[in-house]
């Protein structure tokens, strides 16, 4: 299995209190594994509050719902060894 490396990283928001955020990660190959996302070290999962997704099969995204200031903090997206932060 190749070594999916991260081809485009997360570039930093800045977000009024109740907006939504997105935030976009592209790998360089489809259908990566062992893919993660953190907000303030704390692993986020699909719910409500936080919408991950995966658009054409590289790009993966984060939305943060109506954000508050507790959300205040480094996103991290993490696939194998490879990191990026915002």
């Amino acid at each position: 299995e190749p070594d999916v490396t991260i081809v485009s990283g997360l570039k930093d928001m800045v977000v009024f209190e109740g907006d939504d955020v997105t935030f976009r990660c592209q790998v360089s190959h489809e259908a990566a594994r062992d893919v993660e996302w953190k907000l303030q070290d704390v692993a986020l999962q699909n719910n409500e509050m936080n919408e991950i997704s995966v658009e054409k099969g590289k790009v993966h995204t984060l939305t943060l719902r109506k954000v508050t200031e507790q959300d205040i903090g480094t996103v991290v997206f993490r696939v194998g060894s490879h990191t990026s932060t915002a």
